[in-house]
């Protein structure tokens, strides 16, 4: 049966309810361009979303040569055919006109178009200068969340073996960094406990900071569902904001900003007081747990109350949900990962399962969540702060082996420190040390904290800024070498990208890339031909030429490791649904959950790292991790409370946090060029509580000012049912589409929320604190009565509906939904 259901106003559709134990049926979300109807469609090609860390599976379709749309695939285990709003009309951004087709340079201060070579050899010139004359710590790489597989790891060699530099990150610390550190932290490697099928089976779900309504709509599309069988769940949100998740939790706790850990010490001082422990999982899985207990005992819900400004009561409550539940699913994201002491919070709900044992089974799992479509490939790859396979820079042995794959000394690839995290290189080239800045697939000048000084650093003549990217920035703007990059859906050949729960997914070329746009792999395979990187024989140290060659090649890198692909190939991954790693020859069908049997890669022999101080970051050596677990154990760490860095004040009484929305990914640009997803959150706004806009006089749609010790942003306010003491303004909004451009002078306030947000990061992961500035909200000017841009379906929905529209997507935001019976895994059997 057919319906119309307008996905802007209604973005998670309709239900098709299914209870506990019970499969997910499947429903078809189709989105075709404007007059375009299915039978018009020429080809139907493989994809899966490139806009959240979703992998929604999806068909491109395609009509002479060009994108009209995209569908669901039923047969898929991620999403059953559902996609989001960003899935059903982001793609439109692939044919906006001001997509970058030929290469730019600095000339005269001005960006000028050039041919590939000549931008090509700039940067080959420039590369070996600084070997020269500095040594391969003069430069840097920061990558994205949003390449394929194949890309990152052609990345990860040319910079670490050919190059041989430290200096390699993606702006995936801004978002999962945390996740990846507490995962090793708690079990010695990085890879999720669970998998989104949990949601199937789970009769407790716990969301610490997560608003999977907006950042995993399709997940909440299972969630409700399970809402509406048999038997259906209780869920706990942690959240300040009145997310869709707190509407429809059975607890809903709304703590001070920056009090995670207290409030997590409570609820397990709350369990263990109960006596809702596994003992015999504790004493065969753990170790640590002694020391945890000591840590809470005197962490009651009265003391967390005073720290967290939550009822006790309310606590007390969240606590014999998680005490009670038969099977926990517990899933974490930026409310904890871009707090204060985010590592150490997020370790504690890894101990709230390990001491309840609620781990490897249908319904109990952790899910420490990406926010970023191929977050966790830049982890796996070694495009970020780990070694490739997830080896251990502190573990000769695991050096020596990368070094086999690689056909390279030992001493060529840098291990005598941590590899060099996002915030650290933009110091190094504020210093001066990093003299060459490549940025492939990522804007820096909007989602990186503190943007005046982002901006000073990447305005130096004397740092070489390369950006590799669809569009012209924000950063681009300010770069000396511009590389116009192919995207999702034109690639050359396929590709493959993996999403949160470890599923591997295909994606396919399309359509041809505009211009000259190039993919990213031929680009910087194209820059490794011309700097001749060799490997110790003196061959070429990059063997692959096409994506299905170095995807071949990874799989001998991750032989053996945790995340071991090498089960798995581009034929098993077509025309089927995504398959979770690890796949070799004990899980040649892939693996549902991990830690079934026991804890598998904590062993000092094996494990990604060997831990670090929650509170410092200083990294343990071999001799303690293995004087502390020697068997191999999951580690129960403790963490005590700390107050934040920064707080609110008589100057700036205010905390303000940051986040996202349903409608834009990023700094919207891609998002904000499809135009039902801009015209649904077109503009900044400020989240305002109605006891704050009362006590200050404010009112829906005034102007106002948020001022941080930073800088300042302007926009139109929205009350909202916020915790009191807070604001929120959405990250995604930079300079773009302004006349501003490339950011604010004098005469233009700031738009972006990073003008205000603070160059602080967690100790341990590193990541930015974007959710504990303290900030002033003045009154620029009053609003006309238009009420505030803010969508109106998702947390920013209105106190006051009745006096602000809904939202709707108009005529074109319609999409098809056909409720479709499961298919076998090969496409097209019944």
């Amino acid at each position: 049966m057919e319906s119309s259901v307008d996905r802007i106003a209604d973005p998670w559709g309709g239900r098709v309810p299914h209870g506990r134990h019970q499969p997910w049926p499947a429903r078809v979300d189709t989105r075709l361009a404007d007059g375009v109807r299915s039978e018009d469609v020429q080809r139907w090609v493989q994809a899966a979303s490139i806009l959240h860390s979703d992998g929604d599976a999806m068909d491109i379709a395609v009509v002479d040569g060009r994108m009209v749309g995209v569908r669901g695939r039923a047969v898929d285990r991620v999403n059953r055919g559902r996609l989001g709003p960003k899935d059903l009309f982001g793609w439109q951004a692939n044919a906006s006109p001001d997509r970058l087709t030929r290469p730019l340079v600095r000339e005269g201060g001005r960006l000028v178009e050039t041919d590939w070579d000549d931008a090509m050899n700039r940067v080959v010139s420039r590369s070996r200068e600084l070997l020269d004359e500095r040594g391969p710590g003069s430069l840097g790489f920061y990558t994205s969340g949003q390449l394929f597989l194949e890309e990152y790891y052609t990345l990860a060699v040319l910079a670490r073996a050919g190059i041989g530099t430290n200096h390699l990150d993606g702006d995936t610390r801004l978002c999962t960094s945390t996740a990846a550190e507490a995962l090793k932290e708690s079990f010695g490697c990085d890879g999720q406990p669970g998998s989104y099928d949990d949601i199937d089976h789970a009769d407790v779900i716990a969301l610490f900071g997560h608003n999977i309504a907006e950042t995993q709509p399709v997940q909440w599309m299972r969630v409700l569902d399970r809402l509406e069988g048999t038997d259906p769940p209780r869920l706990l949100c942690v959240d300040p904001r009145p997310t869709p998740v707190a509407r429809r939790a059975a607890v809903h706790l709304a703590p001070r900003i920056g009090t995670n850990v207290a409030l997590f010490n409570a609820l397990l001082h709350e369990v263990i007081r109960t006596d809702r422990v596994d003992h015999a999982y504790v004493r065969a899985h753990t170790v640590g747990f002694e020391e945890l207990a000591a840590r809470v005992a005197d962490c009651t819900p009265q003391w967390a109350a005073g720290v967290c400004d939550v009822p006790a009561a309310r606590i007390s409550e969240a606590a014999e949900l998680l005490g009670t539940a038969d099977r926990l699913l517990s899933t974490v994201l930026q409310g904890v990962y871009q707090s204060h002491q985010a590592t150490a919070a997020a370790v504690q709900v890894n101990n709230l399962h390990l001491i309840r044992g609620m781990l490897g089974r249908p319904g109990a799992g952790v899910l420490q969540m990406n926010g970023q479509p191929t977050a966790q490939n830049t982890r796996e790859c070694g495009a970020d702060g780990d070694l490739p396979g997830f080896r251990n820079w502190q573990n000769d042995a695991h050096v020596e082996d990368l070094a086999k794959v690689w056909n390279v000394e030992p001493s060529t690839i840098p291990h005598y420190a941590p590899p060099t995290h996002a915030l650290q290189m933009f110091r190094y080239a504020e210093q001066g040390s990093i003299r060459m800045l490549w940025i492939s697939g990522t804007n820096p000048a909007v989602s990186l904290p503190e943007l005046s000084r982002v901006r000073s650093v990447l305005s130096q003549e004397r740092l070489f800024t390369v950006v590799q990217d669809l569009f012209l920035t924000e950063t681009a703007q300010l770069a000396d070498v511009v590389l116009p990059a192919a995207t999702w859906g034109e690639k050359t050949g396929t590709g493959t990208f993996t999403n949160a729960d470890r599923t591997v997914h295909l994606s396919e070329k399309a359509v041809e890339p505009p211009g000259g746009a190039r993919p990213d792999l031929e680009i910087f395979l194209d820059y490794a031909r011309r700097m001749d990187f060799r490997d110790k024989d003196g061959g070429p140290l990059i063997t692959w030429q096409d994506p299905e060659s170095a995807f071949e090649a990874w799989k001998r890198c991750s032989a053996g490791r945790p995340c071991d692909y090498t089960g798995l190939s581009y034929d098993m991954l077509r025309g089927g649904s995504g398959i979770q790693w690890p796949v070799n020859e004990r899980a040649p069908e892939g693996t549902g959950r991990l830690y079934t049997d026991g804890i598998t890669w904590a062993h000092p022999d094996v494990c990604e790292n060997y831990g670090k101080d929650l509170v410092t970051g200083a990294a343990d050596g071999a001799m303690e991790y293995r004087s502390l677990n020697p068997d191999g154990k999951a580690m129960i760490k403790a963490a005590a409370y700390l107050p934040p860095h920064e707080g609110p004040s008589e100057e700036y009484p205010f905390q303000l946090t940051t986040g996202r929305t349903l409608y834009h990914f990023h700094t919207r640009t891609k998002t904000g060029r499809a135009p039902q997803l801009n015209a649904a959150a077109p503009d900044v706004w400020v989240e305002v509580s109605a006891k704050d806009a009362e006590r200050t006089g404010l009112r829906e749609g005034d102007l106002v000012e948020v001022r941080s010790p930073r800088g300042a942003l302007r926009g139109r306010l929205r009350v909202t049912d916020l915790r009191p003491g807070v604001l929120f303004v959405p990250f995604h909004y930079g300079y773009w589409d302004t006349p501003a451009g490339s950011g604010p002078d004098a005469s233009t306030p700031g738009r972006a929320a990073n003008e205000t947000t603070i160059t602080d990061w967690d100790p341990a992961s590193k990541q930015p604190l974007f959710k504990t500035a303290a900030a002033a909200l003045t009154l620029v000017e009053r609003g006309d009565g238009t009420p505030s841009p803010a969508p109106t379906t998702t947390a920013s929905a209105p106190t006051a509906p009745r006096h602000v529209p809904a939202i709707t997507g108009g005529p074109a935001a319609h999409v098809t939904q056909v409720p479709h019976p499961a298919w076998d895994r090969k496409e097209g059997s019944r």
